[in-house]
């Protein structure tokens, strides 16, 4: 069999092509791109279209590679963001990054309209700029409610790729999920939610779950690429649902999917909306059936994405492993942060916003390259263990190991910071996870695993793994109870 998985994520898409033979599997990342936003009169944008060109680079190179033989394929990606069709299909907006500023310029008129806490209640969902629910209630305030009230569906972004692909339109579950606008007790939008702001219902599309084979690439596609058509599968489309599934482990732990956010969360098998989970703003996310997940979003490769590309534009181009040896040099607990403090949440000058906010904290700033980044590890280690601790809390269980999935796990300096400051086990790996999960369900989609335990089996010998034990412990502990994070 050969798979297909685009992966894209805020800061690059993957192309892996899977070749599954038995218990034999290969996964080849084919083709990868960067994914960057612009700004334009102070709005942040996605080029989808380069999107979706560089993912049929990618998929050319597939056809070719395979002979024309694919047997299925499907999309993942961050959530959130969408796009605008008409009934042709076509597209009538530009895509918004969950990062643009309107959000934030109208949270509090939003707010007044549901509050925080009712919100919480009726989605279950973390209260964040970055929700679908915010960007559609900005809009109206920006004036733009006119697109809503005459498109004829918002589709997110893999749902919109897929229809490009094959003209349908749907509305994945777990993508659809984390919207601000699911209702997990109905199983449905939650009408509500959507009245505050007079957003259609209609606008959405055929909501479908993982593991559903949606049917071929349409004609006009398959002439476009020369090919004789593919299998689409509907998959966990939102990336952190797919990563989650690729863990190795079979216990209770906490779960960690490393990229430019870090989503740390564990498992259930319901949906827990209680005062404790909104004080912690701990998200309720939909899965593949019966792998339900809370978790926090914290940033996470995010300020090393940012600081590197600060550091390029400044001369220095700085490998992810250079930086680490310069962090490992760098004199331990000068300064932390709190990752999650909204003046890291724009795009630009990371370094010097870091430099800022210590100035303001401790009256001096980390000044080397190296002191920087050990302090954006550092603090972000100090969060993983306050994060942690209150996913235990609300779960009512212990999760003793941490898994670290997805490419943030590759920074060793990251993984051992963590297991010091959560003093617990990190197994770290897989790399590629949210591929793997992604891949994963395709087997279930076309038939050729009867069941998620069957196809996890499958791709078992895909996943390696590395262990990191805690070391000083009680230093870090110490550090940890007297932490700005800790407050």
């Amino acid at each position: 069999m050969n798979i297909l998985a685009f992966d894209l994520g805020a800061s690059g898409g993957k192309l892996f092509l899977a070749k599954i033979d038995g218990d034999n599997v290969s996964i080849e990342n084919i083709h990868r791109f960067d994914n960057v936003s612009y700004s334009a009169n102070g709005a942040l944008f996605w080029d989808i279209i380069n999107i979706y060109k560089e993912m049929n680079v990618g998929i050319k190179k597939a056809i070719e590679m395979t002979d024309d033989q694919i047997d299925s394929f499907a999309i993942d990606s961050f959530s959130n963001d969408f796009g605008l069709i008409d009934k042709n299909g076509q597209l009538l907006t530009q895509v918004r990054c969950y990062r643009d500023e309107r959000t934030a310029r109208h949270a509090d008129k939003i707010y007044s309209k549901l509050s925080k806490e009712k919100l919480y209640e009726l989605s279950g969902n973390q209260n964040a700029l970055f929700n679908t629910y915010l960007q559609l209630g900005a809009m109206r305030e920006d004036g733009h409610g006119f697109l809503l009230d005459n498109a004829y569906k918002l589709l997110f972004i893999p749902d919109l790729l897929i229809n490009f692909l094959t003209g349908k339109t749907i509305s994945e579950y777990t993508i659809s999920s984390v919207s601000q606008l699911y209702d997990f007790k109905k199983d449905d939008w939650c009408q509500e939610i959507l009245d505050s702001y007079d957003i259609p219902r209609e606008l959405f599309g055929t909501l479908t779950k993982p593991g559903t084979l949606l049917g071929n690439t349409q004609e006009s596609y398959n002439e476009m690429m020369g090919t004789k058509g593919f299998p689409v599968s509907v998959v966990c489309e939102h990336d952190t649902a797919s990563a989650y599934l690729s863990s190795p482990l079979h216990t209770d732990c906490a779960l960690v999917s490393c990229g430019t956010w870090s989503l740390i969360g564990t498992e259930l098998d319901h949906c827990v909306i209680t005062p404790e989970g909104y004080a912690a703003n701990l998200a309720n996310e939909g899965g593949y059936e019966g792998h339900h997940r809370i978790l926090r979003n914290v940033m996470g490769s995010w300020f090393i994405q940012e600081s590197k590309r600060y550091y390029k534009e400044h001369g220095k181009d700085y490998s992810f492993s250079e930086l680490g040896e310069l962090a490992e040099a760098a004199e331990p607990f000068r300064f932390l942060f709190d990752p999650d403090e909204p003046v890291f949440y724009n795009p630009g000058n990371m370094p010097k916003k870091i430099q800022k906010y210590c100035m303001e904290h401790y009256g001096e700033a980390p000044e080397t390259v190296g002191e920087i980044i050990r302090c954006i590890y550092e603090s972000l280690a100090m969060k993983f263990r306050w994060t942690v601790e209150q996913l235990e809390k609300v779960s009512g269980k212990e999760l003793p190991v941490i898994n670290m999935m997805g490419g943030g796990s590759k920074a060793e300096i990251l993984c051992q910071f963590v297991a010091n400051a959560c003093g617990r086990k990190v197994v770290a790996g897989p790399d590629e996870a949210t591929a793997i999960g992604n891949i994963t369900v395709q087997l279930i989609s076309i038939g050729a695993a009867s069941s998620l335990d069957e196809a996890k089996n499958i791709m078992a010998s895909a996943s390696k793994i590395r262990e990191y034990l805690p070391q000083n412990h009680e230093e870090w502990d110490v550090k940890y109870q007297k932490c700005i994070i800790n407050k």
